[in-house]
């Protein structure tokens, strides 16, 4: 008998949860009626709903959970307990296994199919939770993941250590010994090849109370790709710890190290980071590529009058630019697309990083060591008796570093560094704050560049689309006078549909949104007198300053980007 609870059909959870109105349901019923197919079907025949949202609201019709097997966390562990051809067959694929309820959870394309859940269960030995799942979906998880190199050679290196570590915690006194043994080698090698592979520029380990999941930043956004057993967790975090030189036997206080390692042609810098949390240490990598080509302005995102105001700024021969955005904008990537344009035999750059991310031909570059006292402040002050003509901090974050900067940019030199502020009206402000006389400031400073870094749509899978009106008025709005006359009155923007290619996220790469502020006679008055930032950028904009926010929109126009991205990065 039917669980009174549940919804009595499709239809009733389609209402409830308002995702159709009652007329078009009566549409619904009348043409199942006339035609003789079912509601499901007419709903897809009809394109009523996105097909996840459909999907969701069938599984609570069933009363069954909804697998979005685009978003999950896939389990590599799983699948060595089906074969790939059983679910082919039978349409199915594990993607999470709880070794403590010996339970395997399986997406299904019918989950109420109870003789496939019942062969499963024999064959595996587990009991078999039923997930309702995207048919197409389906097959497309298990080509992807029953061939993909990291699912493949980590369950290979889980199974070599499935009798070496039955428990969760590890005796110290063996720890020394098997972190050093294949499998654990192997499983930390792979998770570095494969983000390297999938472009991703940081890697996250992170202990939880029944497994570890490992995460990839990928263009920006963090993408969980794999979960390990929580068994073998102290002898990851061990061997990433000895090869970033880190005490593997401290684990009550972070630790920072580095490592480089070799995938394919190209040589990666590893910056490492652990964290003590209460389920374990936490793992973070940073990945640079050493041999990666640095990019000019325009591949940047720079273009028009933010390009030429920057570049007029830095044609100068002395001065200060700052580049100013939240952490993991690009600011330090900017800086260094302009040194490499402005480093001949004829200047002497010098530049103070943390840490030093690209090697540029031809430039004195020190890396912060404040173990050793070498910090911002100092290595800057000694600078100054190196005859540079060209100095880079890599970040102002103090009264005394702000104070040498701006003294050094009084000096004859042409100094550049990064602040963090939201946008650059707001860099002179934070500057005074600081510490840094007004009078110093106008006369020091060059310009203001602030920035931001969005998703590129991928060009595989892009689609045009006609937004609602109010997202049409609201860029009217913030382009004003910029409103592109070719863009009409009902413009199309672009989305990426999402494909194999970009790991069905619609986006591939990314690029920077800029604003940049020239210190004009008008701003100079303002900054003496302590303006704050929003009548700064108040007469920036009327002076003719193009906004983050207008950037960001005009790229969405031409379909660079999407409209969701700009609102994500730059609505403050």
């Amino acid at each position: 008998m039917r669980d009174k609870k549940l919804p009595h059909s499709l239809l009733d959870v389609l209402a409830k949860e308002k995702l159709l109105s009652p007329a078009q349901i009566k549409e619904i019923k009348l043409k199942a009626i006339q035609t003789g197919k079912d509601s499901e079907t007419i709903i897809r025949e009809e394109n009523l709903l996105p097909e996840k949202k459909l999907l969701a609201a069938k599984a609570k019709f069933l009363g069954v959970p909804y697998a979005d097997l685009e978003e999950i966390a896939f389990d590599p562990q799983s699948i060595t307990f089906i074969p790939r051809s059983v679910a082919e067959y039978y349409s199915v694929v594990p993607f999470r296994y709880d070794p403590g309820k010996k339970k395997l959870a399986v997406a299904m394309a019918n989950p109420l199919d109870l003789e496939t859940i019942e062969f499963l269960e024999e064959k595996t030995g587990l009991t078999i939770e039923p997930y309702l799942a995207d048919k197409k979906l389906i097959q497309d998880t298990i080509d992807e993941h029953y061939n993909q190199e990291i699912t493949a050679e980590v369950t290979k290196a889980l199974g070599e250590t499935a009798q070496t570590y039955q428990k969760n915690v590890l005796d110290v006194n063996h720890l020394e010994s098997v972190i050093h043994e294949a499998p654990i080698a192997k499983v930390v090698s792979t998770i570095l090849q494969f983000a390297v592979k999938a472009r991703a520029s940081d890697i996250h380990i992170e202990p939880q109370e029944g497994d570890t999941r490992v995460r990839y930043r990928i263009d920006g956004i963090l993408q969980e790709k794999l979960i390990l057993p929580r068994r073998i967790h102290d002898a990851v975090v061990s061997r990433i710890k000895i090869l970033s030189g880190m005490k593997i036997d401290e684990k009550r206080v972070p630790q920072d190290g580095r490592f480089t390692f070799r995938s394919d042609s190209q040589e990666i810098d590893v910056r490492v980071s652990t964290a003590p949390t209460i389920y374990g240490e936490t793992v973070v990598m940073r990945l640079l590529k050493k041999t990666q080509k640095i990019p000019d302005l325009p591949e940047l995102g720079l273009r028009g009058k933010t390009l030429r105001d920057l570049q007029e700024a830095v044609s100068r021969p002395h001065g200060m630019i700052v580049v100013c955005g939240p952490t993991g904008a690009g600011k330090t990537t900017t800086l260094y697309s302009v040194l490499s344009k402005i480093n001949t035999t004829k200047v002497n750059v010098m530049t103070i990083e943390d840490p030093v991310e690209y090697h540029i031909q031809g430039v004195n570059q020190v890396q912060v060591n404040p173990q050793a006292g070498l910090t911002f402040a100092s290595a800057l002050r000694s600078f100054l008796r190196q005859d540079p003509d060209i100095i880079m901090v890599g970040e102002i974050r103090d009264k005394e570093t702000a104070e040498l900067a701006v003294e050094a940019a009084l000096t004859g030199h042409l100094v550049f560094s990064t602040l963090h502020t939201n946008d650059a009206a707001g860099a002179a402000p934070r500057l005074i704050d600081m510490g840094v006389e007004p009078f110093l400031l106008v006369s020091a400073l060059n310009a203001v560049v602030a920035q931001r870094i969005v998703r590129r749509i991928h060009n595989d899978c892009r689609e045009s689309y006609r937004p609602p009106e109010k997202v049409i008025a609201d860029m009217k709005k913030i382009l004003g006078p910029l409103w592109p006359p070719k863009a009409g009155d009902q413009p199309e923007l672009y989305r990426g549909k999402g494909c194999q290619g970009c790991n069905f996220t619609g986006y591939y790469g990314r690029i920077g949104i800029f604003e940049t502020l020239s210190v004009t006679n008008t701003i100079m008055q303002l900054i003496l007198k302590q303006a704050p930032a929003e009548e700064i950028k108040k007469a920036a904009v009327e002076e003719g300053m193009v906004t983050m926010m207008q950037d960001g929109y005009l790229k969405a126009l031409e379909g660079t980007t999407t409209v969701e991205e700009v609102l994500r990065v730059a609505k403050y």
